[in-house]
């Protein structure tokens, strides 16, 4: 499946606009979920003997260990090298199959949703896997997209299920011991995001015996999980089979829907994205300051350095250019109305 061009929309709400308030939530999560299957595609590679050499030579070819992780943001320099083995066993698909496999989100609002108007999937992350296609084999529409869950995000890039991941992922030193990443593409921080008229101002004290929700293997779970004030944030079986996934959640709209039953007091995620869940349900609001600086990168299997160079190097085009960037030009598009005054991308960093 291919993704098709995104057709121009008026501004202002998005393809949500008519779906306000908790009713609205609850009818983007139905639409997300009744065209899920539609974006599980089967992955078909070629299977030539040197696919199977280029992906040989990938696999032996990891970095040093992330024990010693003092900037995780540091990537590799960027190189345009079309015979570069990660980059070559892509281009040498056939027919069909030559596309760029990329593990996306459509439950995030502005980064990756489905438009339920078109049926395409459309947002900040999803400008930037088409622009790596476009780099890569000529044609934004040269991709197929994979929807997957945040806690499913790693495990699709070791089984090979997607050739990258362009899904909000947070550049961390945990995560570097199991997948490789780009340089830094949007910087963001965790916030809590709380019904309007809630008592709990921020990621403090006051989330004492309060429900908080957040997905599973993000940030934001393990965040709580070294320092709760008190909140209750684990299913009482966790990680069992009778885990009824109430507190921690696959996805992170989950989390949204269980705010809107009063299943839960607030929810925990980056600033980024509770900008864009607040920015569909006036019912909520983010509270306290963001933590910590963090930062989104593309993430790419362990050791394919080859083709986390060529990211890099879509990434360096991608930012150039100051305020006609097209870098900027889909920030303007998608997140300035919830995540005002940003006036250039972070800047790369690397290593070597």
């Amino acid at each position: 499946m291919t993704s098709t061009d995104r057709p121009r929309r008026p501004r202002g709400p998005g393809p949500f606009r008519g779906l306000r308030g908790w009713g609205g939530v609850s009818a983007m999560a139905g639409a997300c979920v009744l065209t899920a299957a539609v974006t599980l595609l089967p992955l078909t590679r070629t299977t030539s003997e040197e696919t199977e050499r280029s992906e040989q030579r990938i696999a032996t070819a990891l970095p040093a260990k992330a024990d010693d992780c003092p900037s995780p943001e540091a990537s590799l320099r960027p190189v345009d090298d079309d015979n570069a083995p990660g980059v070559k066993a892509i281009r040498d698909r056939t027919g069909d199959d030559r596309k760029l496999i990329v593990g996306v989100d459509q439950n995030s609002y502005r980064w990756g949703a489905r438009n339920p108007d078109t049926g395409d999937l459309e947002g900040f992350d999803i400008d930037l896997a088409k622009a790596i296609a476009t780099d890569i084999l000529g044609s934004p529409d040269a991709i197929v997209f994979r929807t997957i869950p945040t806690n499913q995000r790693i495990e699709a890039l070791k089984s090979g299920t997607v050739d990258l991941v362009v899904r909000t992922m947070t550049i961390t030193c945990e995560r570097l011991k199991d997948v490789s990443f780009s340089t830094a593409y949007f910087q963001t921080g965790q916030q809590i995001l709380v019904p309007k008229g809630s008592t709990i101002t921020g990621y403090d004290e006051s989330l004492a015996g309060k429900r908080v929700c957040t997905a599973e293997g993000s940030i934001a779970n393990e965040t709580l999980k070294s320092e709760s004030f008190g909140a209750i944030f684990e299913d009482e079986n966790e990680g069992k089979p009778s885990d009824k996934d109430q507190l921690t959640v696959p996805n992170q709209l989950d989390c949204l829907v269980r705010l809107q039953l009063g299943e839960v007091d607030a929810l925990m995620t980056d600033n980024a994205l509770a900008a864009g869940q607040a920015a569909q349900d006036p019912a909520v609001e983010l509270r306290g300051k963001p933590l910590k600086p963090e930062y989104y990168g593309v993430a790419a299997k362990r050791g394919n350095d080859d083709l986390v160079r060529r990211v890099n190097h879509v990434l360096e085009e991608y930012r150039a250019g100051g305020p006609n960037s097209p870098w900027m030009k889909s920030y303007r598009e998608w997140l300035a109305a919830g995540l005002p005054g940003i006036t250039k991308p972070p800047t790369a960093a690397y290593r070597d």
